[in-house]
């Protein structure tokens, strides 16, 4: 396969400093790795074990228009097949608290429920009572129901359905939040394709006062079709144009990207400035689950070789 690359716990930090050793920064960085599914991929996978290692903290969507039911199913599933779930909680997907509430027992019930990520949703009308993840929060529920840990929505290249002073305000009150309940919250953004403007924006979250550790997402392997095509589709203005400067040779639109670039600048950043909020990652396998899977634990175990220009890496196995 041609791969084009030109281009562990929630706060834990390695002991690596500014003139550490580039390799160990990437895997400290990669180590812990978290991946995403949803109920549709699932039923295409037939066994997690094949592609990710016992313990994986998998991410399950509940994507508008779907039904809770099937995230608390692949959730269930994923738990059985030797994986830490951990369900999307969809503010505006929710028709009021009884659903919330319900769909935590059946988790419950069916997981060792620690874990959830809580999002306001791509929803453009509400379906019932809650409009963000805050109202949420509030409820209380998740404490009720043993959830110790939460993540939530980061957005280093801004949103295109939230004005830039909400996004602000939300993050202020989330840190406020933790404060004042003791609850374990941390960041998980959507995906992104350049180091430069997330690390412009950590830097400007811990100017504002930010506390909470970020889980930077980042693309699995994919072509950079399919890449271009989940940024539009995600509203992603600055990776657009990354991309779309790739784009314009057109022989690199089928070749497959990995994100090697990506992560040797997050690990060197995170590396040289012992106040970066950055304290992993989170695999979207934008291209399929097996070859990102497979990429991301080959660099989480060192296997793979630096460029001489020390501008990315190569992996040292057969990726298929």
């Amino acid at each position: 396969m041609n791969v084009m690359t030109d281009e562990a716990s929630l706060g834990a930090r390695p002991g690596v400093g500014a003139a550490g050793d580039a390799k160990q920064q990437i895997v400290d960085l990669l180590r812990g790795f978290s991946a995403e599914t949803t109920p549709g991929s699932a039923a295409k996978v037939a066994d997690f074990r094949e592609h990710l290692a016992p313990g994986t903290t998998v991410y399950v969507t509940f994507l508008p228009g779907s039904k809770f039911a099937d995230t608390i199913a692949v959730c269930t599933r994923l738990a059985a097949e030797g994986m830490r779930p951990v369900p999307h909680v969809v503010a505006r997907s929710i028709v009021d608290k009884a659903m919330l509430e319900d769909g935590l027992r059946q988790l419950s019930d069916s997981i060792a429920l620690r874990q959830v990520l809580v999002i306001g949703g791509a929803v453009t009308t509400p379906v019932g009572a809650f409009t963000d993840s805050m109202q949420l929060l509030e409820t209380g529920l998740f404490d009720k129901y043993g959830v110790t840990t939460i993540g939530v929505a980061g957005h280093p290249e801004g949103s295109p359905d939230i004005p830039d002073a909400a996004i602000e305000h939300a993050l202020a009150w989330k840190n406020a939040f933790a404060e004042r309940t003791g609850a374990t919250l941390y960041i998980l953004t959507q995906f992104c394709f350049e180091a430069a403007p997330v690390i412009a924006w950590d830097k400007r979250l811990r100017a504002s006062g930010n506390r909470l550790p970020i889980h930077i997402g980042i693309p699995g392997l994919a072509t950079l079709k399919t890449l271009l095509g989940h940024a539009k589709a995600c509203g992603i203005g600055p990776s657009m144009r990354f991309l779309t400067r790739q784009a314009r040779n057109v022989t690199k639109l089928m070749t497959v990207s990995a994100p090697d670039r990506l992560v040797t600048d997050l690990a060197a950043y995170r590396a040289s400035d012992p106040a970066a909020g950055i304290a992993g990652v989170h695999v979207y396998p934008l291209g399929g689950l097996r070859r990102s899977a497979l990429w991301s634990a080959a660099v989480a175990d060192g296997h793979f070789t630096l460029k001489r220009d020390g501008k990315g890496f190569a992996v040292d196995v057969d990726l298929g």
